[in-house]
């Protein structure tokens, strides 16, 4: 069995170079040098979406598939189980959800038109690579029990039951 260490070192970088890119480095560019004042409540709200943003990617990046799969979230080095675990339970990708959160926090606190005109195109791209892509390879790598798991979880949008 490989060592945890290597998967969590593996997404460290993957996170630096690929999300990191494009939740932090590309909105930063966009903003075109507006400078960002803190002034009210609804900057707060921001803060806290990017904040929650990063807390999601965060925990099922690292816990979710260095830990428990055993790879990263770098197609290249898939994990080795599927994670069904954590927020994989509710929504069957939640890293996408948290980055997106990430970049729209972005546009809401610079007040910035380029950032969320990005983060629709981000939101499009990431779609299609779900769909044509991590589907059905995780269709051929899990068989019958992604199956089952895309039956019962939704792509995008929690299902909450009161």
């Amino acid at each position: 069995m490989q060592k945890p260490v290597a998967p969590l070192l593996k997404t460290l970088v993957f996170t630096i170079l690929v999300p990191g890119t494009m939740a932090g480095y590309v909105p930063w560019r966009l903003r075109q040098n507006a400078a960002i004042a803190l002034t009210g409540a609804h900057d707060g709200a921001a803060l806290a979406v990017i904040a929650i943003g990063i807390a999601i990617y965060l925990y099922t990046a690292f816990w979710g598939f260095a830990l428990i799969g055993g790879g990263t979230p770098a197609p290249i080095a898939p994990t080795k189980i599927l994670v069904v675990k954590g927020l994989h339970r509710f929504v069957r990708n939640p890293m996408y959800i948290g980055v997106g959160l990430v970049v729209g926090g972005q546009a809401w606190l610079s007040h910035s038109l380029p950032i969320a005109i990005y983060l629709a195109c981000f939101g499009l791209a990431v779609h299609l690579f779900v769909v044509l892509y991590e589907e059905p390879t995780l269709r051929k790598q899990f068989g019958e029990e992604y199956e089952r798991y895309r039956e019962r979880v939704p792509r995008w949008m929690p299902r909450f039951r009161l």
